[in-house]
């Protein structure tokens, strides 16, 4: 399974931005696709995350602010930010996760950058 992300950039405190990250499978094939994020000197940390049922989970702090969606006709899962913070600045990595057995894939990332 590939996955490339794409929307990263530099956007204003309090702006909005949308990532994508395109499969390379079908994402009905897989339990669940999500957004981590990791910012230098710190462990890659759950943004959200969305099964194939359409259950959706965020984490603390991000809930209200982003919105995950999938789209199984175009094997895409986008990453909706709004309101950012300076604290949202990270490299955003989409994953795919399948239950049994167990399996992860992980993208390249996309640098998200929030200036004030």
């Amino acid at each position: 399974v590939q996955l490339v992300e794409s929307g990263g950039g530099l956007v204003q405190a309090g702006g909005s931005l949308r990532l994508s990250c395109a499969a390379s499978v079908s994402i009905d094939t897989v339990t669940a696709m999500a957004w981590f994020r990791q910012v230098p000197g710190k462990s890659r940390e759950l943004v959200a995350r969305i099964y194939t049922d359409g259950t959706k989970n965020y984490a603390y702090g991000v809930d209200g602010r982003v919105a995950i969606s999938r789209d199984p006709a175009k094997n895409t899962v986008d990453l909706q930010m709004s309101g950012v913070k300076l604290e949202d600045t990270a490299v955003y990595i989409c994953n795919a996760h399948i239950r049994d057995p167990f399996q992860q894939y992980w993208g390249q990332g996309t640098q998200v950058t929030v200036s004030s």
